[in-house]
């Protein structure tokens, strides 16, 4: 949604300051929402939550500030220190399920309860972000049709019929809890496809969460909604359980005598709460600035601070680059690396080992070289017709299981490094052109499995939208690399499989599966043999860009497409102007080497079939020569595909209008 600054407020307190990205700003449904979040959220008042402190969602880059907290979210604590135990646990539970109560005592459904949103400070549990909360009213600006939340932390109801209420954030909860217990996802990993047929018809994974806190947890957990407690029921039978606990402990060290007061639940949350004290450095202070009028636009002075609010403010991370330094990408600001940069070491061990060189040399290669690989066609199907494969799991649509990432060893043989070193060079070169080279993959084999692993990790403020940028990069060096080997050694090869896996810390025992595949079933998203645009490709182009040759030709593209279509508007043919000049953007996606060419329509000008055909003849007339004419002149510009699109009305999500390649169908692989 934007990025999370630590901030100061004028007397020196500690603020959070959430600044929105300017392409949200400028989408009026999402004006609306957030303005909605913030009215909701200064409802809501209770322990365990960051309380709302200022907000302007009418401004240029609307903002809302709530109070800091330090300390790691659940998923960072897990990572680092392994599950909650004792009466830390008991703490935990009760501490978010007071926060839920609150929220759902002031008509707001969270929405998005999960680990990521879930703050471990040293005075107890803080619960985050009501970024896509809405009135348990039943009214909200959400398009229908559109899954919210993350997958595993989704009510069975949502993925029925996409009931967004109270009890689902208690199913949430229970999972929470569970995970907290036993550093363990209750319904598994792997694609959200699988975990969504496990939350609506299997049973959660409790091993090892205490026997006092289980019934609550099944309850929590239950499919039907009916059946589960309310929040403030779970609040105050995990009070209970917490002033056993303390009941005990206190017994324990002989400070309690017969007859005594317990204390109150949130002063028990406070007394039994244990975890590692956070790094919290002290806050540089802003040097004074010349008195200015009063303004509720400035509320804060914001002061970006290296690292000290990674993971610790509302419902955001502050990316930050290999440098260390935070803030977004801007076109043309980021650090530029030329295309095909390979990594610096292609093995790893499932296990977390420490990476090895590739030791490749030229020798090693296998097959042919070329003059121009981007005129060899990737293969569709690398085994038609042949008898007898060295790959036998062509056919095989399991998922991969539990223990194949951590049996997988680094490449052995030339074929192997060959292919381990090809991959790394692709995922390289993908994510460079996105400023994202600082994700090193490891890759290594699993013979038994029949599977090339891809790893990433371990960097603990790394968002989840770069993660995924990281998955289909891997997923498609390792998807073309071997379907070219299965197609040149079909006797001998016996890699068809990949898995892609995050590692949260070194010595990790079992990674995290972010996406996996055959190299059978084709690696673009094509019909009748032409690629096709995707929804998640136009995420990934609408990153910006840090390579010079794709930040210039898109500037002179863009610039050529709008006066040809202002030309085209002037022309007649019943169209209309955009609303505004800067209506068409261009974008890249390195994974499916795709260009997009979209416009922020707002007012409707491609409302229908005839002008949408219009701005597609003048996108194509006016790119296609620039992207053929790149082509030619560097062998290592891969973007002849394009796709159309438009942001229509007030639409969050494009509406992709048709893909097509300019390249002549003779030219082509």
């Amino acid at each position: 949604m934007g990025t999370v600054y630590a901030a100061l407020t004028d007397d020196g307190a500690r603020v959070a300051v959430k600044v929105i990205h300017p392409v949200q700003a400028g989408d009026p449904e999402f004006r609306a929402r957030f303005r909605r979040e913030v009215r909701l959220s200064a409802r809501v008042q209770g322990p365990f939550l960051l309380p709302l402190l200022a907000a302007d969602p009418d401004a240029d880059a609307p903002w809302l500030a709530t109070a800091y907290a330090p300390g790691p979210t659940l998923a960072q604590h897990l990572a680092a220190h392994g599950p909650l135990s004792e009466g830390t646990l008991y703490a935990f539970a009760t501490g978010t399920a007071q926060a839920l109560a609150a929220i759902h005592a002031a008509g707001v459904v969270h929405r998005d309860v999960k680990p990521q949103n879930v703050l471990l400070t040293p005075a107890g549990p803080r619960v985050l972000d009501f970024g896509i909360a809405h009135a348990a009213d039943g009214t909200s600006v959400t398009r229908t049709g559109i899954l919210t939340g993350t997958p595993g932390w989704i009510s069975p109801e949502h993925y029925r019929d996409g009931v967004t209420a109270a009890e689902g954030d208690l199913f949430a909860w229970g999972a929470l809890v569970a995970h907290a217990a036993t550093g363990r996802l209750p319904f598994g990993s792997g694609a959200p496809e699988a975990v969504a047929y496990r939350v609506l018809s299997g049973e959660p994974d409790l091993d090892g969460v205490p026997d006092a806190l289980r019934e609550i947890l099944e309850r929590a957990l239950a499919k039907e909604p009916a059946e589960r407690p309310d929040a403030a029921e779970a609040a105050d039978t995990c009070a209970r359980l917490l002033a056993a606990q303390s009941t005990q402990l206190l017994a324990d060290d002989k400070a309690v005598e017969e007859g005594d007061a317990l204390p109150s639940a949130g002063e028990l949350v406070t007394a039994l709460w244990s975890v590692p004290a956070p790094e919290d450095p002290s806050w540089p202070v802003p040097a004074p600035v010349p008195a200015a009028k009063p303004s509720r636009r400035r509320a804060v002075v914001a002061v970006v601070v290296a690292a000290a609010v990674v993971g610790a403010a509302v419902g955001g991370l502050l990316a930050f680059r290999q440098d260390g330094s935070g803030g977004d990408s801007a076109a043309g600001a980021g650090t530029t690396a030329s295309r095909g940069a390979g990594g610096s070491g292609a093995g790893g061990s499932g296990a977390g080992a420490a990476r090895s060189p590739s030791g490749v040399s030229d020798a090693e290669a296998t097959g042919p070289a070329v003059t121009d690989p981007r005129a060899v066609p990737v293969p569709a199907d690398p085994l038609a017709g042949v008898a007898d494969p060295a790959f036998t799991r062509a056919d095989d649509e399991a998922q991969p299981v539990p223990g194949e990432w951590g049996a997988s060893r680094y490449a052995t043989g030339a074929a192997e490094r060959k292919a381990a070193a090809d991959i790394v060079d692709e995922v390289t070169a993908m994510l460079t052109t996105k400023d994202m080279s600082f994700m090193e993959p490891t890759v290594t084999f699993n013979r038994r499995a029949q599977t090339v692993m891809v790893t990433g990790g371990p960097i603990s403020t790394l968002t989840d939208d770069y993660k995924e940028v990281f998955r289909r990069a891997s997923e498609m060096a390792a998807c073309t690399t071997l379907a070219h080997r299965l197609k040149d050694a079909p006797s001998s090869w016996p890699y068809g499989r990949f898995s892609v896996y995050w590692k949260d810390y070194d010595g990790q025992d079992e990674a995290t599966i972010l996406g996996f595949g055959r190299a059978t079933t084709g690696c673009y998203s094509e019909e009748a043999g032409q690629r096709q645009g995707t929804d998640e490709g136009i995420v990934t182009a609408e990153l910006p860009s840090s390579d010079r040759d794709e930040i210039r030709v898109a500037g002179d593209t863009v610039e050529a497409i709008t006066a040809a279509w202002d030309t085209r508007v002037a022309e007649g043919h019943g169209l209309e102007p955009f609303d505004h000049d800067d209506a068409i953007t261009l974008g890249f996606d390195p994974v499916d080497k795709m260009v997009y060419v979209w416009a922020l329509d707002g007012s409707g000008v491609l409302s229908g079939r005839a002008q949408q055909s219009h701005f597609q003849d003048v996108v194509t007339t006016t790119a296609c020569p620039r992207l053929l004419a790149e082509y030619k002149r560097d062998k290592r510009w891969n973007y002849t595909h394009w796709t159309v699109a438009a942001y229509q009305g007030n639409s969050a999500w494009p509406q992709l209008f048709t893909s097509g390649d300019c390249l002549p169908a003779e030219s082509r692989p």
